[in-house]
């Protein structure tokens, strides 16, 4: 359903309501079927409104992963900063993210699709970071673990955040298969518990 949306707005209200805008409209269709046509809809503004904040579609995509990569990543470090010890910081990040998923299933469809392209672009650029950032964030949580006792010490530490990620990734295809993106927070306490035994982490 489109957002009611003022016509008149600050510059940087404009783009965030822009970004919002996407990730809703990726929620249910196809990233790469998103028109300015559509968003401008969406949002019941004209294509020249939109185009008054933005020069080009993939500035709009450009900005839609850096929201999503500053908000996702907030929320992981917010997680991380409330736990008790390292082994409960990843469990916090763990369920950080999947609530963050659950809450904007478009987010997923954008970063799939973004993966997707053969040429570099500048959202693309953004998921990689993203994903380089989050790994930073899940080793130095690893070590800590490691050197508290925590979790056992393996030469294949660096792999962890690929299997952490991995995890997260997998619920989240399995939930948009089965139609109901909500489904990967029921799972996800079970399948977390199963990672826990796989890495040999210490109550």
């Amino acid at each position: 359903m489109p957002q009611s949306t003022p016509k008149h707005l600050p510059a940087d209200e404009r783009r965030a309501a822009t970004v919002r805008a996407v990730i809703e409209l990726a929620a249910d269709r196809n990233p790469a079927d998103i028109t300015t046509a559509a968003i401008a809809q969406h949002m019941r503004l004209t294509q020249g409104a939109l185009f008054r904040h933005f020069p080009s579609k993939e500035a709009i995509w450009d900005a839609v992963m850096a929201h999503t990569s500053e908000t996702l990543l907030a929320r992981i470090d917010a997680a991380a900063a409330r736990a008790v010890g390292p082994r409960a910081a990843l469990e916090a990040m763990f369920h950080a993210h999947v609530d963050f998923i659950a809450s904007h299933p478009g987010v997923p469809r954008i970063l799939f699709a973004e993966l997707q392209h053969d040429r570099e672009t500048p959202a693309k650029t953004r998921v990689l970071a993203l994903l380089e950032h989050y790994r930073e964030r899940l080793l130095e949580q690893v070590r800590r673990g490691i050197d508290r006792g925590e979790l056992q010490d393996t030469p294949d530490a660096d792999a962890l955040p690929v299997l952490f990620v991995g995890m997260i990734q997998g619920l989240v295809i399995q939930s948009m298969l089965a139609g109901d993106i909500r489904r990967m927070k029921r799972q996800a306490p079970a399948l977390f518990a199963l990672f826990l035994q796989g890495i040999g982490a210490r109550p």
